[in-house]
């Protein structure tokens, strides 16, 4: 398949901005796959659509403030925004300077710390730290808000950027299908019995960047660290076998349950993970998906396309524009089940 395949028209106007309060407030899509109908729902109405079988899945990765400002040598100043811890001291990041930092070259950096250029790595810049890494990132960096929310990040984003489970360090950009997510929503959640359990998957700025291919087949994704634990593997069987179904909280969870599967059902699981779902995908660990509105032609629309069929989620999403739907991070939420039939990649 094409990328231009996975191509919607979005007013920018609908780039939500801010995010909705409460959390629980926003609006929800459903699209049942196997029919492509779509209804308007609010995400209160969560709930409601599981049943006490039913197993929820969240991602409790917790968003780090990602984003850096330093001086260079030559008195230039230079944007730092992490990627991915490697250890204590080093670090892959995304460098942004109006000359570009060479091997050996020292940032300076706020509190008196400074960062060493290494080299590259799959077109990323290595820096040594002269202190802890993500340390030097909790002390004195900001909320990495993604690249289509035009304003500056505020002290309300360390909160709203994040969801209200977030507990592992390690993201640069959030889970976003879990902060719709809120005290009332996990009470009504209790009240039916619903259970949850957690993996974690650090998202990586990557996530932001355009595909450059047309041949979809020739993307690579960028390698995330996922951890699927025994405990959740556990819970998949016995809601499985109670006839429930996991429902997996967000693309991140997907990525994750979809990375550990072996047979039918997922394994404890901790590595990189650089799975790409795309149609003719067959999913083994995941029965319903909540997620929010992705980027056109991007790797997320396209998991979403193998779990409901293309025609079918194209045509939610021109719904989704003609009833004035929020998109993207602080947007709203769709609730998606599965097509009747998605036949298995060779």
């Amino acid at each position: 398949m094409r990328r231009s395949d996975f191509h919607f028209d979005l007013p920018p106007e609908l780039i939500a901005q801010r995010p909705v309060e409460p959390r629980s407030a926003s609006r929800m899509l459903l699209l049942e796959g196997a029919t492509g109908s779509v209804s308007d729902r609010v995400f209160r109405d969560l709930p409601s659509l599981l049943s006490p079988r039913d197993l929820l899945v969240l991602n409790d990765t917790r968003v780090l403030p990602a984003r850096a400002h330093g001086v260079k040598e030559s008195g230039g100043r230079i944007e730092i925004l992490l990627e991915r811890v490697q250890d204590d001291h080093t670090a892959l990041v995304q460098a942004r300077s109006s000359k570009p930092l060479r091997p050996g070259g020292l940032i300076r950096l706020a509190g008196g710390h400074q960062a060493r250029m290494l080299g590259k790595e799959e077109g990323l810049t290595r820096l040594e730290f002269s202190g802890d890494v993500l340390a030097f990132f909790e002390s004195h960096g900001s909320m990495p808000l993604p690249p289509y929310i035009a304003r500056q990040a505020e002290d309300a984003d360390c909160e709203r950027y994040q969801t209200v489970y977030a507990r592992a360090p390690g993201a640069v950009a959030a889970p976003t299908a879990g902060l719709h997510f809120d005290a009332q929503i996990f009470a009504a959640l209790a009240a039916r019995g619903i259970r949850h359990e957690f993996v974690t998957l650090h998202v990586g700025a990557g996530t932001f960047q355009p595909m450059r291919v047309e041949d979809i087949d020739a993307h690579r994704m960028h390698p995330e660290y996922a951890r699927v634990p025994a405990r959740t593997c556990a819970a998949i069987r016995e809601a499985r076998a109670a006839g429930g179904r996991v429902v997996a909280v967000g693309t991140t969870v997907v990525r994750s349950l979809e990375s550990a599967a072996t047979g039918g059902q997922p394994a404890p699981f901790e590595g990189e993970t650089r799975i790409f779902i795309r149609p003719g995908h067959r999913f083994r660990s995941v029965d319903a998906m909540l997620t929010n509105f992705h980027l056109p032609q991007s790797t997320l629309v396209m998991l979403c396309a193998a779990f409901a069929g293309r025609e079918a989620l194209l045509r939610a999403y021109a719904h989704a524009v003609r009833a004035r739907y929020r998109f993207f991070s602080y947007g709203d939420a769709m609730f998606i089940t599965p097509a009747a039939a998605v036949p298995e990649r060779t």
